[in-house]
This record gives structure tokens, C-alpha cells and sequence, in this order.
């Protein structure tokens, strides 16, 4: 079934998930497929078709998990997610909405300047302040971190703390409100990318992509 316009994510999707949390069989999803059409991807489609003017081309995740390197062989996500140009991430699971922008991923040469980055006394105390107003705003950020400060930088650093960074991410799980099941849930969506995008600006400024070959960025 074809979802022409953005009505919203009903009930009957998060039911969905539910029942794939409970029984992640390709018998449940072949039985439950119209569902997933209907309730699920196509919102999820034409949510991301109405961002698109703004957030530019979005790239929806395939359903079926990768199974060659891990010991759980549940074959399905438990989650519709997608990722835009110049926005950010969204997923729809059992627990709701979510939606996140950062880098999830960097290279050894990322890192450093990362790092370089947050030790400045400048640029530093941007990012501080950053994060500060997002998590006034409800924001959480993130991101992968080393146990103890990185060589180089004194324990005392008054931003000790970010410098355990390596990776950097903002996110904002809604949950399930009223909202979810109307247009507004499109509005929503795109407020916090709105919101999240200074820190993305951030990154992309001192952080930028990698420029190291393709077999030296993990």
C-alpha cells in the first residue's frame, strides 16, 4: 500500500515491533509484511519525502540485520531507521521515535583533530556551550569514549572529560506522545534537527571527514 502523504506513525506500527521483539522469526514477518508496508515504511517514506526540501536525500536501512559477524541471529531490526544529507538519524521502534545527528564514527585522524579541537581554549568552550543548551532543551549527547584521558592532555584539563571523546552524538528519544500518530510528528522531526544542527556544524567544521585511505579508518 502506498502512503501518498505524511499522516503520522499509528498504534498498529509500534504494535508491529512489539510482536517482532517477541518473536523475530521470518514466520512473523511474512505473516505480518502488509503491516510493516502499511503502518511502518510507508510513513516512514513519506516522512522522509516531505523533510527532504530541507534535509535533503534520505537513505532508508534495509530491515534484515547483517548476520556474518555477531552470535545473535535474530534476522530482523527492531527498528525502521534512516539517515538524511543535512539532517541527521530517526528510527521508529516498539519504545517510539528517536532522533540523532553527530559522528558515530571517526578515524585515528578525526580523533586527533577532534580532540586538538576541544583542547582550545576557542573552540573548546564553543562546544561546551553547545551542549550545555542542548541539554537544557531535553538533548542528550554522547558518544564513544576512552576510560581515562588520551596521552598528551593533563588530567586537570578543564575539559577533561570531552577529551575522552572519540566519537560525538546528540539524540532525543520521544517516546510515544499523542503527537506520534499525526502530522505534528513531522514537525517535531524536524525542530530537533533544526536544534541539533549547530553541533553538527560544529563537527563538520573542526572535525570534518577523514582523509586517511579507505583500509586505515578503523
Amino acid at each position: 500500500m502506498e502512503v501518498t502523504s505524511f499522516t503520522g506513525f499509528t498504534d498498529e506500527a509500534l504494535g508491529f515491533y512489539d510482536g517482532l521483539e517477541a518473536d523475530n522469526s521470518k514466520a512473523y514477518w511474512s505473516d505480518h509484511r502488509a503491516v510493516w508496508e502499511r503502518s511502518v515504511r510507508g510513513p516512514m517514506v513519506a516522512l522522509l519525502d516531505e523533510l527532504a526540501a530541507e534535509f535533503g536525500a534520505a537513505h532508508l536501512f534495509r530491515p534484515n540485520r547483517d548476520l556474518r559477524f555477531t552470535p545473535d541471529k535474530s534476522p530482523y531490526k527492531t527498528s525502521i531507521g534512516a539517515t538524511t544529507t543535512a539532517g541527521g538519524y530517526v528510527h521508529l521502534s516498539a519504545t517510539g521515535l528517536f532522533v540523532a545527528t553527530g559522528y558515530w564514527r571517526t578515524a585515528s585522524d578525526q580523533v586527533a583533530r577532534l580532540r586538538a579541537a576541544v583542547a582550545d581554549d576557542r573552540t573548546g568552550s564553543a562546544l561546551e556551550g553547545l551542549i550545555a543548551r542542548l541539554a537544557a532543551q531535553g538533548y542528550e549527547v554522547s558518544g564513544t569514549r576512552l576510560k581515562t584521558g588520551p596521552r598528551g592532555y593533563g588530567a586537570d584539563h578543564p575539559r577533561a572529560d570531552l577529551l575522552r571523546h572519540k566519537t560525538v552524538t546528540v539524540a532525543r528519544h520521544f517516546g510515544a506522545p499523542p503527537w506520534l500518530s499525526t502530522p505534528q510528528a513531522r514537525e517535531q522531526v524536524a525542530h530537533a534537527w533544526r536544534t541539533m544542527r549547530p553541533l553538527s556544524a560544529w563537527l563538520d567544521e573542526h572535525v570534518g571527514p577523514s582523509t586517511l585511505p579507505a583500509a586505515r579508518r578503523r
